[in-house]
C-alpha cells in the first residue's frame, strides 16, 4: 500500500544517509591517521573521467542534469583511485545543487601541469561561505534544503586528498550564476610516455586468476561481476573451510561464519601452495583492529563497504608483488 511504501522508502533513505557517513567517516579516519602512502602511476585522465561520468550517468538523470565531457588524451602521474574520490564527490555536489542545470567536465592546461575543471550552473555559494565549504558538517543552507540529500563531508574529504596527493583544489562560485570547482597541478606525463608506460590496467588485470572467499551471497556475486568485467578470472567460495585454488590473488571476506575466519582460510591456502599468495582481506569492523591481529600476515585491508576504484587499487598493487614473487 501507499503509506507502506513510503515508510519503507523513508527507512531506506534513512539507511542510506547512516551508510554514506559511516563510510565518509572511515574515509576521513584512513586520511587523518599518517599511514596512507598513495602511490602514483601513468593514468588516462580521459578514461578515468569517462568512468566517472558513466557511474553517475543514472543519477544524474534523476537529477535532471546534463552531464558533459569534454574528451581529452592526456596522460597524468597519479593515485588513480584517489583522483577518481575527489571527481566523483565534486559531482555528487554539483548533481545535488545544481539540478536541473548543466553540468560541463574539462580539462585544461595549468602552469606546467594539468586541471581538471567541473563548472555548473546551480544556485552558486555566497562568498561568505566559501572558507569554510572545505569544513566537516558545513553545509551551506537553502529553503529547500530539505529536499537535498548531504552530510557535509564529500568537500572536506576532497581537501584531504588534494593534500595527500600535493595538489591544490580550488571553488570559485557566484549566487545565482553557478559554481567552478578545479583541481589542479596534476602532473602531466611526458609526450610519448604513454609508449613505454606499464600495460594499461585493463590488461593488466586480464586473466589475473582470483579466488574470491565470501559468506554472503549478494556480495559474492556482486564482486564478482566486477572482477570479471575487469577480465580477471573468478573462483567463488562461499565457505572458507578446505578451499584448494591454484589463483594469483586471494580476496576474502573477514567474517566466514564460526568455523574458520578470512585470515584462516588465507593461511591455509598458502600453506597449500607453500608460498605467501598475494592477498586482501574485505571487512566491516574496525579497520585498525583487524590490522593488528594480521600485522605479520602481509595481508592488505578494506573496509566495507568496498568502493570499485579501491578494490581496482588495491588488486594493482598486489599484483605487482605477485609479479616479484614469479621472478
Amino acid at each position: 500500500g501507499g503509506e507502506e511504501l513510503r515508510l519503507v522508502d523513508n527507512i531506506d533513505r534513512s539507511l542510506h544517509t547512516v551508510s554514506q557517513l559511516f563510510r565518509s567517516i572511515l574515509d576521513i579516519y584512513t586520511l587523518d591517521n599518517g599511514k596512507l602512502e598513495p602511490q602514483a602511476e601513468p593514468v588516462n585522465l580521459g578514461a578515468l573521467l569517462r568512468d566517472v561520468v558513466k557511474q553517475n550517468t543514472e543519477a544524474a538523470r534523476w537529477a535532471g542534469v546534463q552531464l558533459r565531457l569534454r574528451p581529452c588524451e592526456h596522460w597524468v602521474n597519479v593515485n588513480a583511485g584517489l583522483l577518481t574520490t575527489m571527481v566523483q564527490n565534486l559531482v555528487s555536489n554539483t548533481l545535488k545543487y545544481a539540478s536541473g542545470q548543466p553540468v560541463l567536465i574539462g580539462v585544461r592546461p595549468r602552469g606546467k601541469g594539468l586541471a581538471i575543471v567541473i563548472y555548473d550552473k546551480g544556485r552558486g555559494i555566497a562568498a561568505e561561505h566559501l572558507p569554510d565549504v572545505f569544513k566537516e558538517f558545513y553545509r551551506v543552507r537553502h529553503a529547500r534544503d530539505k529536499d537535498v540529500e548531504g552530510l557535509g563531508l564529500g568537500l572536506s574529504i576532497v581537501k584531504r586528498i588534494s593534500q595527500l596527493l600535493n595538489l591544490d583544489i580550488q571553488l570559485d562560485s557566484r549566487l545565482g550564476q553557478g559554481t567552478r570547482a578545479t583541481i589542479q597541478r596534476l602532473e602531466s606525463v611526458a609526450p610519448g610516455t604513454e609508449t613505454q608506460r606499464p600495460a594499461a590496467t585493463q590488461s593488466r588485470l586480464q586473466g589475473l586468476r582470483v579466488c574470491l572467499v565470501e559468506d554472503d551471497s549478494n556480495v559474492l556475486m556482486a564482486t564478482s561481476t566486477l572482477l570479471e568485467k575487469w577480465g580477471c578470472e573468478v573462483e567463488s567460495h562461499s565457505d572458507g573451510l578446505n578451499v584448494t585454488t591454484e589463483c594469483d590473488i586471494i580476496i576474502a571476506d573477514f567474517d566466514l561464519g564460526p568455523r574458520i575466519s578470512g585470515s584462516e582460510c588465507i593461511a591455509a591456502i598458502r600453506e597449500q601452495r607453500g608460498w605467501e599468495v598475494p592477498a586482501m582481506i574485505m571487512t566491516g569492523h574496525e579497520i585498525e583492529r583487524i590490522r593488528s591481529t594480521l600485522i605479520h600476515m602481509n595481508i592488505s585491508i578494506l573496509s566495507k563497504p568496498v568502493r570499485p576504484p579501491e578494490l581496482r587499487t588495491t588488486l594493482l598493487e598486489l599484483t605487482k608483488h605477485f609479479a616479484r614473487e614469479m621472478g
